[in-house]
C-alpha cells in the first residue's frame, strides 16, 4: 500500500499560547469563573464575536452543547418540531432529542444541500429550523431565512464545518437567530474539544449563559463591558433555569485564542486546496464535484464528490483501490455504522423514507483535505482517486 500525505494531524498550536499554558499550569487556574474578570474564556468570547460581527458569544464544551443550549435558550415547548437536513452528523438530531424536541428530517439533493420543495412542505408544521452547513456546503440561505421569517420561527445555524464561509457578503453563523461552531481538532480552530454559539439577542444569550453553568452571579463575568440589555435579561432569568454545566475551560480558550488570527489564512489555503483538487477530479467522467451556489464563498477543510454510475460493488471496490494507493475515502452510505447516514440514527426510532438523500449518500464520497497540505500533497490525493476510479471502471489513467 502506498503511503499518502498525513491528513489527520492538525496544525501546531501557535507558539504564543505556550507561555500562557505554562502560567495556567503553574496557577491551576483552569476554571473560567475563578478570575474576577477577563478570564481567557471571556476574552475568547469577546474576540470571536468581534471576528464574526455578532453582539454576543458563549463558549461551551462542544458544538453539540451549543446546539442543545440554543434550543433551550429559545424556550421551545416540549416535543417542538425542529427541521434539520437529513444529511448531517448524528450529533445534530441528538442535540434536539436532548432538548426534548423532535427532529424532522428534510431531504437533501445530489449537491448535498437541502431540498427546498421538501423543506417548504415540512416547515408548515415546524417550530424551528436547525440548518447544518454539512461539510461546509451551504444551502440557499435566502430561501431558508425568508421561509423562517414568514412563519415567525427561529433559525439556528449549525456551522461546525463552516467557520469562514460567507453567504452573499454575510458571515455564516450570523444569518439565523443563533450560530454554533466547533473547536474539535478536525475543525478550523482546534481546542481538541469545544464549541461556541453567537447571537445578537440578549435574552437568548442570558438564558444560554445561565444554563451553561453560570451559577449564582457568575453571569456578570459574561458582561464585562456592561451591556444594559444583557444585564436586564440576566437579572430576569437568575435562578429561573436549570444548570447543565457545559462550560469551556480556560486551557481550551488559551489554545484557541492565538489561532483566531490564522483564520483568514487557513480559509484561503483550504479553499485553494479544495478547488485545485476538485478541478483535477472533474477531468474524470467517473467523478464529479458539485458546484458551490452563486452566493456562497466556501471555507472547505475536506473534499466531497460523487461517483458517476457506480454499482454498490464498484463503489466499495473504489474505496479499497484508493486505500491501496494511500488515500482514505469513504462513501457515506456504504460505510458500516456511518454516523452521517440517517438510517443509523436508531435513537430516533423509525426513520422516514428519504429516497433522495439515501440515493445521494450511496454515491457521495468524503476525503480529508486540510488547509496545511501542499499542492504536491493534493496531486497525490487526486492521482490516487483518479487512478482508483479508472481501475474500477477498467480505464487506464495516465497518472499511473
Amino acid at each position: 500500500m502506498s503511503l499518502g500525505p498525513n491528513v489527520y494531524d492538525a496544525e501546531p498550536i501557535p507558539e504564543e499560547a505556550r507561555e500562557i499554558v505554562e502560567q495556567l499550569l503553574s496557577s491551576g487556574d483552569l476554571f473560567r469563573y475563578t478570575a474576577p474578570g477577563n478570564a481567557p474564556v471571556t476574552l475568547l468570547e469577546r474576540e470571536f464575536a468581534e471576528m464574526l460581527g455578532a453582539k454576543y458569544a458563549l463558549a461551551v464544551a462542544s458544538c453539540s452543547a451549543a446546539l442543545f443550549l440554543s434550543l433551550k435558550a429559545l424556550n421551545l415547548p416540549r416535543d417542538a418540531k425542529v427541521l434539520i437536513p437529513a444529511f448531517t452528523f448524528a450529533a445534530v438530531p441528538s442535540s434536539i432529542v436532548h432538548a426534548d424536541c423532535k427532529p424532522v428530517l428534510v431531504e437533501c439533493n445530489d449537491n448535498y444541500r437541502i431540498d427546498l420543495d421538501d423543506f417548504h412542505a415540512k416547515i408548515e408544521t415546524a417550530d424551528a429550523v436547525m440548518i447544518s452547513h454539512m461539510r461546509g456546503h451551504t444551502s440557499d440561505m435566502d430561501a431558508i431565512k425568508a421561509a423562517c421569517d414568514a412563519k415567525g420561527i427561529p433559525l439556528i445555524e449549525d456551522a461546525a464545518h463552516s467557520l469562514g464561509t460567507v453567504w452573499d457578503g454575510q458571515n455564516i453563523g450570523t444569518i439565523g437567530k443563533i450560530g454554533c461552531f466547533s473547536f474539535q481538532s478536525y475543525k478550523l480552530l482546534n481546542a481538541g474539544e469545544g464549541g461556541i454559539m453567537i447571537t445578537d439577542d440578549p435574552e437568548i444569550m442570558a438564558r444560554a449563559v445561565i444554563m451553561s453553568g453560570a451559577y449564582e452571579h457568575n453571569w456578570a463575568k459574561h458582561n464585562p463591558q456592561r451591556d444594559n440589555a444583557l444585564s436586564a435579561e440576566f437579572a430576569k432569568w437568575q435562578n429561573q433555569l436549570p444548570l447543565y454545566n457545559t462550560r469551556l475551560s480556560n486551557m481550551s480558550a488559551v489554545l484557541v485564542r492565538p489561532q483566531l488570527k490564522e483564520v483568514p489564512r487557513r480559509v484561503a489555503d483550504g479553499r485553494r486546496n479544495h478547488d485545485y483538487t476538485a478541478a483535477r477530479l472533474e477531468t474524470s467522467p467517473h467523478l464529479t464535484v458539485p458546484a458551490k451556489l452563486d452566493k456562497e464563498l466556501r471555507a472547505p477543510d475536506s473534499l466531497q464528490f460523487n461517483l458517476v454510475d457506480f454499482s454498490r460493488e464498484e463503489a466499495l471496490a473504489f474505496q479499497s483501490a484508493a486505500k491501496a494507493r494511500g488515500v482514505s475515502v469513504q462513501v457515506f452510505g456504504l460505510s458500516t455504522d456511518n454516523a452521517r447516514a440517517f438510517w443509523n440514527w436508531q435513537f430516533l426510532g423509525e426513520t422516514p423514507d428519504l429516497p433522495k438523500t439515501r440515493e445521494m449518500l450511496s454515491k457521495a464520497c468524503d476525503t480529508r483535505l486540510p488547509a496545511r497540505l501542499t499542492e504536491e500533497d493534493c496531486d497525490f490525493i487526486a492521482d490516487a482517486l483518479l487512478a482508483a476510479a479508472g481501475e474500477v471502471k477498467g480505464v487506464r489513467v495516465a497518472a499511473e
